[in-house]
C-alpha cells in the first residue's frame, strides 16, 4: 500500500466539539409519510460520549474501588447533554407527502396514499440509484444495498413501516449517509427507488486531542481503509478499539467525536482527562476530617500521578499501594472528581494515619543453638517512633534476650532523603549482640557443652539503598565491627577447647572496617516469585591491625506453578578471600540450610554451596504440607579455615537430607514443622519461622 501523508496528529487540551449537521435538501414529493432517522440512532452502537464511557467504566471491578458513585454521577451529568450525530454529515430521510393534495402524480396516473402505516401498497419493481435518480457508479455498492433489502422486494405489498425498516438496513449496512425511498409510477406499476447517497473515500485522517495515545497505533487501525469507502461498522470497530486502548491502561479516555470532511478526510476528536489539582484529606477512623501529622509533600512525592498527566486508574491503585507500604497509613483512598467543566480531573486522596509510636513485643528462634528447638527460643521487645517529624522518618530501639543470645540495636531510618529525586534511602544502626559460637566451634565427641564460645559484636554502620531498575534495588555502606570470644562466665577466649584460633589477629577482639555493596532482585512478595541477592564485603586497612578480607555471597530463588502444587527451587554460595576471623566461617546444615543435620554439622568452609528443593501442595485452610531434598557443600575449603575448626570436629563438609513438613500462615510469615533425614539415616525435627534464607 502506499505511503500515507495525509494522517495528522494534533494535540490540545480535552475539548468536546459541538458539530452542526450538514442538511441535505430534497425537491421530490414523495409516496410515504415523513419517516427521519439519523446515522447515530440507526447504528447505536457508533455513538460514543463520555456518558457512555463513564457507564462502561462503572462495572470494571478495579475502577468500582476507584471511583465514587459520587464522581461517575456528577460526570454523567456534566456529559448528559443532547449530543449531535457520530457523523454530523450523513443524514436520513425519506420524503415527505404533499400537504396540500396528498397526492404524487409521477406521470398521467395518479395514486392516493393512506398515511396509516398498517395499509400496503403494492410495489411492482424495486431500484437502488444515485441521489439524482441515477445509477450508481460502483455496482458493488449498489449489490450491498440490495443485499440489505429484506422486505422491499418487486410484487410485493409494503406499508410504510416494512419501507421504514429496509431504509434501516440499508443505512445499517454502513457504506451509505443518506437513503430517501422515492415512489414512481410507471406502466407497470409503482416503482420504489432507493435513493442513496455513499459515504466519501477515505483519503486521511486527523486525530484531535490525543496526547498518550499511541501514533502508530492509529495509524494500523486505519491503514486496511485507505483508498476504500468509509464504513461505519467498521468506523465503530475501530472507534470501540481505541477506546479498549484507554480501558486495559486504565486511563480517562476515549473517542468523543468523528466526522468526515470533504476530501475524504476523517477528524477523530479524543476527549483525555488530565489530573488538575491534589489535595490530601485526613480522616480519623470515623471518616471524619481530622488534622494529619504528614507532611503533605511527604505523601505526594511518593505519588506517580503527576499533574498534568492523564489519569489513570491503574497507576492511582499502584499509588495506594505505595502509600500503604509507608507504614504510617491505616488506609489510603484516592478519589477523581470533574474539576468544572474544563473536561480534567481533581484528586482528592483520603489518609487514615496510624499510630505514630509504641511498643512492640514477640518472639523467635535462634539458629545457632543445637542441643533443642525450644532451647534457641528468644524473646524480644521493642520502642519505636514511625513518622519521625511527620516525614515518615522511623527509629527504633529493640532488645532480644535468650538463654545465649541477646541483642540490643538502635536503628533509625530515613525512607526518602529529602532532596533526593532517586528515592535514596539512609539507614544508620548501633547494636550489640552475644550470639553462640557453637555454628563453628561447637562441641564435638568428648567436648563439654560449657566450653563453648560465645561470640560478642559491637557494630555500627551507614548504609544508603535506592532502586535503580524496575524489581532492582541496590545498597551501598560502611560497617564497622568489633569482634571477640568469650566464655561461660564472660573472660575472653582466644583458643576453643581443640586449640583452635578464634580471633585472625590473636589478640582479644578483632577490629574491621566493611565496605558493603547489594544489588537484590524481587519478582514480588509472593514465596514463589523470583529472587536474586548478591552481596560484597571488603575489609579497609585503615589500621595495620585491622583485618583485610574480601567475602562475596549469593543467593537465588525460582518458583513455578503446577495445577495447586508449587515448585521451589533455591540456591546459595559465597567465597572469602584473606584473613577473616574463623568464626565468620560458612557453616553447612541445619534448619535453614541442609534439613536432617544439626547447626552446622555438615562442615564449616571459606567457601560453599548449598541447594534446596521443595514441592508444597495445599491441606486444609492456611496448612499446607511440603516434601523437601536439600544438599550442601564446604566444597573442601574447611582446611583453609584459620585454624581449620572443622577437621578436629570430624565434619564431613557435605551431605544431604530429605523429608516432609507443615507449614502454617501466620502473621509472623509461615510457620514450619518439618522433620527430615540426613544421608547417615539419623532423623531429627526442624522448626523455623518464615521463609527459608
Amino acid at each position: 500500500m502506499p505511503e500515507n501523508n495525509s494522517v495528522h496528529f494534533r494535540s490540545s487540551t480535552v475539548k468536546i466539539p459541538q458539530f452542526l449537521p450538514i442538511h441535505h435538501h430534497r425537491h421530490h414529493r414523495p409516496l410515504f409519510a415523513d419517516l427521519h432517522l439519523s446515522i447515530s440512532s440507526a447504528i447505536n452502537n457508533s455513538k460514543h460520549s463520555l456518558t457512555q464511557f463513564i457507564s462502561s467504566i462503572n462495572t470494571h471491578p478495579l475502577i468500582n474501588k476507584l471511583i465514587t458513585p459520587k464522581f461517575s454521577h456528577t460526570f454523567h451529568t456534566l456529559h448528559s447533554r443532547k449530543q449531535p450525530p457520530l457523523l454530523c454529515s450523513a443524514s436520513l430521510a425519506l420524503t415527505k407527502a404533499d400537504e396540500e393534495g396528498g397526492e404524487l402524480t409521477q406521470s398521467s396516473k395518479s395514486h392516493s396514499v393512506s398515511r396509516n402505516d398498517d395499509e400496503r401498497v403494492l410495489i411492482s419493481e424495486v431500484l437502488v440509484r444515485n441521489k439524482d435518480g441515477e445509477e450508481l457508479e460502483r455496482k458493488d455498492l449498489e449489490e450491498e444495498a440490495i443485499a440489505a433489502l429484506k422486505r422491499c422486494r418487486p410484487n410485493s405489498a409494503l406499508t410504510m413501516r416494512e419501507v421504514q425498516e429496509d431504509v434501516h438496513r440499508i443505512i445499517g449496512s454502513g457504506y451509505f449517509c443518506s437513503c430517501m425511498p422515492v415512489a414512481v409510477d410507471t406502466r407497470d406499476g409503482i416503482r420504489l427507488v432507493f435513493q442513496v447517497e455513499p459515504n466519501q473515500e477515505f483519503q486521511g485522517l486527523i486525530c484531535e486531542g490525543a496526547n498518550v495515545l499511541p501514533t502508530k497505533f492509529v495509524e494500523d487501525k486505519f491503514r486496511d481503509g485507505y483508498g476504500k469507502i468509509v464504513n461505519i461498522r467498521r468506523l465503530d470497530e475501530v472507534i470501540n478499539s481505541i477506546n479498549g486502548w484507554y480501558m486495559e491502561r486504565g486511563l480517562f479516555g476515549l473517542v468523543s467525536g468523528v466526522e468526515i470532511l470533504s476530501g475524504g478526510i476523517l477528524r477523530l476528536q479524543v476527549s483525555e482527562a488530565e489530573v488538575n489539582n491534589i489535595s490530601i484529606r485526613f480522616l480519623n477512623k470515623t471518616g471524619e476530617p481530622t488534622t494529619g501529622k504528614t507532611r503533605p509533600e511527604t505523601i505526594l512525592r511518593q505519588l506517580n500521578t503527576k499533574k498534568g498527566q492523564v489519569y489513570s486508574m491503574l497507576q492511582a491503585k499502584r499509588d495506594v499501594d505505595t502509600l500503604l507500604a509507608m507504614g504510617i497509613m491505616e488506609d489510603v483512598s484516592i478519589v477523581p472528581q470533574p474539576a468544572g467543566d474544563s473536561g480534567k480531573v481533581d484528586l482528592t486522596i483520603n489518609a487514615v494515619e496510624r499510630v505514630s509510636g509504641g511498643i512492640s513485643a514477640g518472639g523467635g528462634i535462634s539458629s545457632g543453638i543445637t542441643s533443642g528447638p525450644l532451647a534457641g527460643l528468644i524473646g524480644s521487645c521493642a520502642v519505636y517512633h514511625r513518622n519521625l517529624f511527620g516525614r515518615n522518618q522511623k527509629i527504633n530501639l529493640s532488645l532480644e534476650r535468650g538463654q545465649i543470645d541477646s541483642i540490643f540495636r538502635i536503628n533509625y531510618t530515613d525512607p526518602w532523603i529529602e532532596g533526593d529525586d532517586k528515592r535514596t534511602s539512609r539507614t544508620i544502626m548501633i547494636q550489640n549482640s552475644r550470639t553462640p559460637g557453637t555454628l563453628v566451634h561447637g562441641p564435638h565427641g568428648n567436648q563439654p557443652n560449657n566450653s563453648s564460645p560465645t561470640i560478642t559484636r559491637v557494630t555500627s554502620g551507614i548504609e544508603y539503598s535506592r532502586p535503580f531498575r524496575p524489581k532492582w534495588s541496590g545498597t551501598a555502606g560502611l560497617i564497622f565491627q568489633r569482634a571477640g570470644a568469650r566464655d561461660d562466665k564472660g573472660d575472653p577466649m582466644i583458643r576453643d577447647f581443640h586449640n583452635c584460633p578464634l580471633t585472625a589477629s590473636g589478640n582479644n577482639h578483632d577490629d574491621m572496617l566493611l565496605a558493603k555493596v547489594e544489588s537484590v532482585y524481587t519478582g514480588s512478595s509472593d514465596p514463589s516469585s523470583s529472587l536474586f541477592v548478591v552481596t560484597m564485603e571488603q575489609g579497609l586497612p585503615v589500621w595495620s591491625e585491622w583485618l583485610v578480607f574480601n567475602r562475596v555471597t549469593g543467593r537465588a530463588r525460582k518458583g513455578l506453578v503446577i495445577g495447586p502444587a508449587r515448585f521451589n527451587l533455591s540456591l546459595s554460595g559465597g567465597h572469602v578471600v584473606g584473613n577473616f576471623p574463623p568464626h565468620e566461617a560458612f557453616p553447612i546444615g541445619g534448619t535453614n540450610s541442609v534439613r536432617g543435620y544439626e547447626e552446622g554439622d555438615i562442615g564449616s568452609g571459606r567457601s560453599y554451596g548449598v541447594g534446596c528443593g521443595e514441592i508444597s501442595f495445599p491441606l486444609v485452610g492456611p496448612v499446607e504440607g511440603v516434601m523437601f531434598a536439600d544438599y550442601g557443600t564446604d566444597l573442601g575449603s574447611g582446611s583453609t579455615v584459620p585454624g581449620d575448626p572443622a577437621g578436629p570436629r570430624s565434619k564431613p563438609g557435605s551431605g544431604y537430607g530429605y523429608g516432609v513438613g507443615v507449614r502454617v500462615a501466620s502473621p509472623l510469615g509461615p510457620l514450619r514443622l518439618e522433620y527430615a533425614f540426613s544421608d547417615k539415616g539419623k532423623g531429627r525435627f526442624h522448626f523455623g519461622v518464615g521463609q527459608r534464607n
